[in-house]
């Protein structure tokens, strides 16, 4: 049975949870990894994802506010073994939902062009691509998309 719950960057399951994602970007991404560690602070996200699997922290994401009107997605991860169980959709469609009831009319969110998994996740879940935004402009590993809320 997987569960979600609604926290913030504070809880000890979401910052493990993170530390193994960052572990796995590093892995992908290599030394290039330190360029965008630098946008994914954890401290003070106040609309944050857990996902349980039979009581197990399995998966994770947040949602911090980009503008007025967009919300980011950031820290988005799911424990490989436990991919493939629609965990991760769960976990976004949370986090949309945060989003609209903060006001937000649509979500924006960076990943990388080697994430190949997440990159279908995002597409099949109704975000376009878009031009890289903001810090991502320029970054060829970077690919970003954006999704109409309303």
């Amino acid at each position: 049975m997987i569960s979600y719950i609604r926290t913030n960057s504070d809880n000890a399951d979401f910052q493990a949870l993170v530390q193994q994602l960052d572990q796995h970007l590093r892995a992908i991404n290599g030394e290039e990894q330190a360029f965008f560690t630098q946008f994914n602070a954890t401290n003070q996200l106040r609309h944050v994802i857990v996902a349980y699997y039979e009581g197990i922290p399995v998966g994770c994401g947040a949602m911090k506010p980009y503008s007025e009107t967009i919300g980011e997605i950031k820290r988005m991860f799911v424990r490989e073994e436990y991919r493939g169980k629609g965990i991760a959709q769960g976990i976004l469609a949370a986090l949309e939902m945060y989003a609209k009831e903060t006001g937000c009319t649509s979500c924006v969110l960076e990943t990388s062009r080697h994430l190949v998994s997440a990159i279908n996740l995002y597409k099949n879940s109704g975000y376009e691509q878009i031009p890289n935004y903001g810090q991502y402009e320029g970054v060829e590993m970077s690919i970003c998309f954006q999704k109409n809320l309303v």
